[in-house]
């Protein structure tokens, strides 16, 4: 094996044990370039050299740093509209019938990345304002990157990004400019919390979530990292609550705690699970 393959082992293995993610080869050539600004920092010129950094003895804040470098935060208001179309046509319609007693709606956004999915969600609710007065909306974003969660609760983005996704008057009604930046309003911000989590831990409070967006993350898992996550979404889901997954991934084939809703190709509804009658790997990963 040369050298620079197993720099790339050594880098792969250490994104895995914190994300359960894979440096698959379609992956590595992004490798140098997504750790460009951390060899600037280190003042090293290779894979290889940070390679050797990272055998070293206490190195736990350049391991973060390598991981944080290497995770995808790709993302953007509204991202792929057809997807909130459907939560707006089908999804909210049935949520806001079947919550209608307790008027109070949990959304879990993970794999969160800096908060603009969330945040659109927020948006929505403030648009349809009449349909949710006196609810209570709680919509918690979620993401393995502590310097992503740290941008979504601020609530501050760049130009640039403001710009992605949102019309102009939705810019002017939830955002305002702030010295360059653009910060959300509390009429959002009130309705969204984040923390960092790995969604192969068990899922965040409140633990029963009506609606769970998982876009474009579980495509960076093998399939039985893959089928682990599902286990741990479905224990952190209602029983009549929806999932939503990303462009290019599905439940068919990868699980069978969710089966494909009547709507939409990205709608999913949980299975549900006689906990006397399953195998005790999976009682164990429940719990």
């Amino acid at each position: 094996m040369e050298i620079n393959d197993a720099s790339h082992r050594i880098i792969g293995e250490l994104l895995t044990q914190r994300t359960g993610q894979q440096l698959t080869e379609g992956r590595r050539w992004r490798v140098s370039s997504a750790l460009s600004g951390l060899f600037r920092e280190l003042g090293i010129e290779n894979v290889d050299q940070l390679a050797c950094m990272l055998e070293r003895p206490g190195e736990q804040r350049l391991a973060t740093k390598v991981v944080e470098s290497l995770l995808n935060n790709e993302t953007y208001f509204f991202r792929d509209q057809a997807y909130f179309s459907q939560l707006s046509n089908h999804v909210l319609p049935d949520l806001a019938r079947s919550r209608a007693e307790s008027k109070r709606l949990s959304i879990w956004s993970a794999g969160c990345s800096t908060g603009q999915e969330a945040l659109s969600l927020a948006m929505i609710f403030a648009e349809q304002s009449p349909r949710w007065k006196n609810w209570t909306i709680e919509i918690l974003g979620t993401d393995v990157s502590g310097k992503a969660v740290e941008t979504a609760r601020s609530g501050l983005y760049t130009q640039f990004e403001i710009q992605r996704g949102i019309s102009v008057a939705q810019m002017l009604n939830f955002f305002a400019d702030c010295g360059g930046q653009w910060q959300a309003s509390d009429k959002i911000r009130s309705m969204t919390r984040f923390q960092q989590h790995n969604i192969l831990d068990c899922p965040p409070s409140p633990g029963r979530f009506d609606l769970v967006m998982c876009r474009n993350v579980l495509l960076y898992f093998d399939p039985a990292t893959r089928s682990a996550a599902f286990d741990r979404v479905a224990t952190g889901i209602a029983s009549d609550g929806w999932l939503m997954l990303g462009a290019g991934e599905t439940v068919v084939g990868q699980t069978e705690r969710f089966r494909p809703a009547n709507c939409g190709s990205s709608l999913y509804r949980p299975v549900h699970v006689d906990l006397s009658m399953a195998q005790p790997s999976l009682r164990a990963a429940m719990r």
